[in-house]
């Protein structure tokens, strides 16, 4: 058992974000993700939309939600990573399972106090990511089925994102920013999409690495593929849902399909290597970033 003195701790832990959780990337996406979600339900119901206090901590909820998942991701797969990825942190000892419980525990009470503060819905809602969070890393560890099939292992683990999402809107439901209706889970299907999109795009090639758990390798190349293509439209075919009564210019995110159709046309062209992901990588920003914007701009 390895002994660490507690005033390294925060430093070692500093190194662990810094690589594993970097801010650039995932900050960056909770950041969208949240303003995303939470312009486009107060624009969907006809309001004018400008971030508030709230919507500052949701961003900050969610950015420490992520984390929190991927504390404990590192922790699930380490029996994976001593064989196919011998450098990860936790392997090599440069983070410890003790020092990753902790950081989730203060994680935990951090978010409780931030969203108790402001309604015990808001609480109880974050509370429920991080259990069902908790509740996968016991069901991966007793099935060796989803741990193993990505399919299966999709089904089990994607559901985290979308309570996640739910907090957001739930949070908008709970102090009576929006008022719950159909476009709620309209909303949350679009953010499935494109999260989805990105999540296959990464897990889809001609041929999968040693030890890889891709999805094309239990789909094939090109049905994956197709599948990663119509998550992109299935993401266009909700803002058309939510915000055709909006005439032409409610619809101006859409044009970020551009990218997966490119990138879907490069990865057959290609035969080999896998999904080209900077198309993947401009859907995730040019969907949300444009949803800001338009949630900025009108009605």
């Amino acid at each position: 058992m390895t002994t660490v003195a507690v005033p390294h701790v925060p430093a070692r832990l500093g190194r662990f974000v810094l690589r594993m959780f970097r801010p650039h990337v995932y900050v960056t996406y909770g950041l969208l993700w949240v303003l995303a979600l939470e312009g486009s339900a107060v624009a969907a119901s006809g309001t004018a939309w400008r971030p508030s206090a709230a919507t500052w901590v949701r961003v900050v909820t969610v950015v420490l939600a992520l984390l929190f998942l991927r504390m404990l991701d590192e922790q699930k797969d380490l029996a994976h990573d001593r064989v196919h990825h011998p450098d990860r942190p936790l392997v090599t000892g440069a983070i410890t399972a003790t020092e990753l419980r902790g950081a989730m525990a203060a994680i935990t009470v951090v978010v409780t106090v931030l969203n108790g503060a402001r309604s015990a819905v808001d609480a109880l809602l974050i509370l429920a990511v991080l259990g069902y969070g908790l509740f996968l890393a016991v069901l991966e560890r007793v099935s060796p089925a989803v741990r193993e099939r990505p399919l299966l292992g999709l089904a089990a683990t994607y559901p985290v994102q979308l309570l996640l999402g739910g907090y957001v809107y739930g949070s908008l439901v709970a102090t009576g920013t929006v008022t719950a209706d159909w476009r709620g889970p309209a909303l949350l299907a679009l953010c499935a999409c494109v999260l989805l999109h990105f999540e296959f795009a990464r897990k889809t090639a001609w041929e999968a690495p040693p030890g890889a758990r891709f999805y094309s390798t239990a789909l094939g190349p090109r049905r994956a593929a197709v599948v990663t293509a119509g998550l992109a439209a299935g993401a266009v075919g909700c803002q058309v849902l939510v915000f055709a009564p909006q005439g032409p210019l409610g619809l101006l995110p859409c044009l970020a399909v551009i990218l997966p159709v490119q990138g879907f046309r490069r990865f057959l062209a290609a035969g080999s290597g896998g999904w080209p992901l900077p198309t993947a990588i401009g859907f995730v920003v040019a969907t949300y970033l444009a949803l800001v914007l338009r949630a900025v701009l009108l009605p």
